[in-house]
């Protein structure tokens, strides 16, 4: 479920991010959150899963055409909030997310 959310973020960015280095550095982070979700715990995934739900409505808020900025910052906040519990437990995966929600907000996503 979780790798299939992530196909789906990377066909967005794919779709829709039209700079070739945005598009490249955003892949990248994609990749490396892949890497981090490697390192969760069973128990854990159902944390993963909203983490990467989250992620997911942030960048299809992000990039959709006619953007609302309320959702899009929902999406943001939902995002933030779901990584709490693992800053202590997974270091690297919050850092790949805020990498994540700092490059779209960066490129005006």
């Amino acid at each position: 479920m979780i790798y299939e959310t992530i196909k789906r973020i990377e066909n967005e960015i794919q779709k829709n991010v039209t700079d070739a280095n945005e598009k490249k550095e955003l892949l990248n982070l994609i990749d490396n959150l892949k890497l981090e979700l490697e390192t969760i715990k069973e128990n854990d995934h159902d944390n993963a899963r909203s983490i990467t739900k989250f992620t997911e409505t942030g960048v299809f808020e992000g990039t959709r055409e006619g953007r609302d900025e309320e959702l899009f910052q929902h999406a943001i906040d939902g995002m933030k909030l779901s990584v709490r519990k693992f800053e202590v437990s997974h270091p690297g995966l919050i850092n790949v997310i805020n990498a994540i929600g700092n490059t779209l907000n960066n490129i005006g996503i």
